[in-house]
């Protein structure tokens, strides 16, 4: 059986792709997409978004990196795939799942699932545009506002040629809400022959077995219960789900602190503090203590206030945020 930590656009950037991949043995990882539009674009755009490329397109974990495409043209996302494909990333994926207002508002996403023959000849124009040696993938939702062509779509892509296909069981209806329609899922892998990865609502081991039992997929992809959790995986790995213990919470201080650094010299000092409040707004659904630290930083503005907060609890040296909130 197979892990794959998710795409999450807005949260899993390159950053907390490294630390959870850091925390966790994942098989591989899937990057925020790259929105393909009427230009082939630069190497930058890519590098940007995923330094990994420049290591052997690996975290520093060694976890593989997949990067994603989102578009609706099947020549320009063709051309651009294949202008990746000189970067040598471990494969590439289309988005076919996004629910965003703005990119379902631009004909991207989940846009595209009452449009079959448009994902089937994506799929064949990035697939011939792309060597065989670089996997071509995909992740769909089951629908736009209901699942009527969820195997249509499914169907489609297995005849583009992708090598593997993650179907994450909500319609773009649902967004983010706590519907599990991984029976869904079941009757695809029934359709389909080519490798399926299930995805959605998978936040503890319960709910790994469950998704598992109910798709009859091996392999599962983690989303934000990977988030919530960055111990989840390993749980996962264990076939255990044990309890966060204080020793759990330490090893999370640590990759906190990675965390911390890496979000410092990525971003402005008045953008840090947010991205560590979206992490820890997440983890308080696993540990409380993320919890008592979300409300001490929630009113942290700059990053010297949270460098100070973090100090005093001894998840930064106090000289380290000393220096920083000194400069």
């Amino acid at each position: 059986m197979k892990l794959i930590l998710a795409p999450m656009e807005g949260l899993a950037d390159d950053v907390l792709r490294g630390v959870l991949t850091g925390a966790g043995d994942y098989d591989w990882c899937v990057t925020e997409f790259v929105r393909v539009t009427d230009t082939v674009l630069p190497h930058r755009c890519y590098t940007r978004l995923s330094p990994e490329l420049g290591t052997g397109a690996r975290t520093a974990a060694g976890t593989p990196v997949r990067i994603q495409l989102l578009g609706n043209d099947p020549a320009m996302l063709a051309a651009n795939a294949a202008h990746l494909a000189r970067l040598q990333p471990f494969g590439i994926d289309l988005n076919f799942g996004c629910p965003t207002p703005l990119v379902v508002r631009h004909r991207g996403g989940a846009a595209l699932l009452d449009e079959p023959e448009l994902l089937y000849r994506i799929a064949a124009a990035v697939r011939a545009a792309v060597p065989r040696g670089i996997a071509v993938t995909a992740k769909m939702r089951l629908g736009i506002d209901d699942t009527r062509k969820a195997i249509d779509c499914a169907l489609a892509l297995e005849a583009g040629g992708i090598d593997e296909l993650v179907v994450h069981a909500r319609t773009k209806a649902d967004g983010y809400q706590p519907v599990r329609r991984w029976e869904w899922v079941a009757r695809i892998r029934d359709a389909v022959k080519l490798p399926l990865i299930a995805n959605g609502e998978v936040w503890t081991v319960a709910d790994w077995h469950a998704i598992r039992a109910a798709s009859g997929c091996d392999d599962v992809m983690l989303g934000r219960g990977a988030v919530a959790d960055p111990l989840l995986v390993r749980r996962i790995r264990g076939h255990a789900e044990t309890v966060a213990s204080d020793a759990d919470w330490r090893e999370i201080e640590g990759l906190l602190a990675d965390f911390w650094h890496g979000v410092q010299a990525k971003v402005l000092p008045n953008q840090s503090p947010g991205r560590l409040k979206q992490w820890l707004g997440l983890m308080q659904r696993r540990y409380p203590q993320a919890e008592a630290l979300f409300r001490e930083v929630r009113a942290a503005r700059l990053a010297p206030e949270v460098d100070a907060i973090l100090a005093r609890r001894g998840i930064v040296p106090a000289t380290a945020a000393d220096t920083r909130a000194a400069a």
